[in-house]
């Protein structure tokens, strides 16, 4: 019998090792694994899915919004932290925002302009102004301060253009804030502020923010998005802040709201790796359990 040449032999061979290792790797293996971990990890193999009165109502380890029909926060749930998946927390759009701190200065939006698929103009907010626009809206939602560093009293980025970028100043700009609004501060270094005007370019400018003498009272998890824009925890600081409002929605005493929060926070996986969590999903079940 003739000797079968050896480039067949070696796609031969080729050929039952690609069989062998899928039955193995695509069949066997994830068959095994499947299998301890329905047997051993059911829940959490499953996606830690939490249910309520037999119905499933999201997963522990996935975020949701707790927001009524046209966006608002219903004052008788916790509220998470911002999302920057989607619309908010969607599982198909996981992202962040990659914007980083040196990230302050807006875009104005342009009245009657268009972008470039014909929508009106939304101008683009700096991380900056998102942060100050977000700790405002949950101070007035939690009846507390929402001022804090860098942030305006109307909820933007404080920050200055000044002109010349080198030498002696003779134009100021807050160029987060749209004429004609009253620029959070008269004057810089004797130069009266000037609000500022969409579509100006201020680019040559040197970029000065101003600390001001604000001290935040609203958490950081409160006004930034997490990572994956999919985090179910809020701190235990946040958690807090909402607990007076939550009780007084449902006519709880605070104690009781507070107990809750208690029995709803993690503490730091292995003793000291991250930060104390609290589940929102969970806890407003547990609210509504009574």
């Amino acid at each position: 019998m003739e000797r079968l040449p050896s480039w067949f032999r070696q796609h031969l061979a080729a050929l039952r090792a690609l069989l062998v290792f899928t039955l193995l790797l695509g069949g066997a293996y994830p068959l095994l694994v499947t299998g301890i971990a329905q047997t051993v990890f059911k829940g959490k193999a499953n996606g830690s899915i939490v249910q309520q009165d037999g119905r499933d109502v999201g997963s522990g380890l996935v975020g949701q919004n707790f927001t009524d029909a046209g966006g608002r926060a219903v004052g008788r749930y916790f509220q998470s932290r911002p999302s920057e998946a989607g619309a908010g927390y969607d599982m198909l759009s996981t992202s962040a925002g990659n914007l980083g701190p040196e990230n302050i200065v807006d875009v104005l939006a342009v009245p009657g302009a268009k972008d470039h698929k014909g929508n009106p103009d939304k101008g683009r907010q700096s991380l900056l102004t998102q942060v100050c626009a977000r700790s405002k809206a949950v101070g007035e939602l939690e009846g507390v301060s929402g001022a804090r560093p860098y942030c305006t009293p109307d909820g933007v980025g404080a920050v200055l253009k000044v002109f010349p970028a080198v030498g002696a100043v003779t134009r100021v700009v807050s160029v987060n804030q749209a004429c004609p609004a009253a620029p959070f501060i008269a004057d810089y270094q004797g130069v009266k502020v000037e609000c500022g005007r969409p579509g100006e370019d201020y680019s040559a400018g040197r970029t000065v923010p101003v600390r001001g003498s604000q001290r935040a009272v609203v958490p950081a998890d409160a006004v930034t998005a997490s990572g994956s824009g999919l985090d179910p925890d809020i701190s235990p600081a946040y958690a807090e802040l909402q607990a007076p409002r939550v009780a007084r929605e449902r006519g709880l005493p605070v104690v009781k709201v507070m107990q809750l929060i208690k029995e709803n926070t993690t503490g730091r996986p292995l003793g000291f790796m991250g930060e104390p969590g609290v589940n929102v999903l969970r806890l407003n079940l547990a609210l509504d359990r009574g």
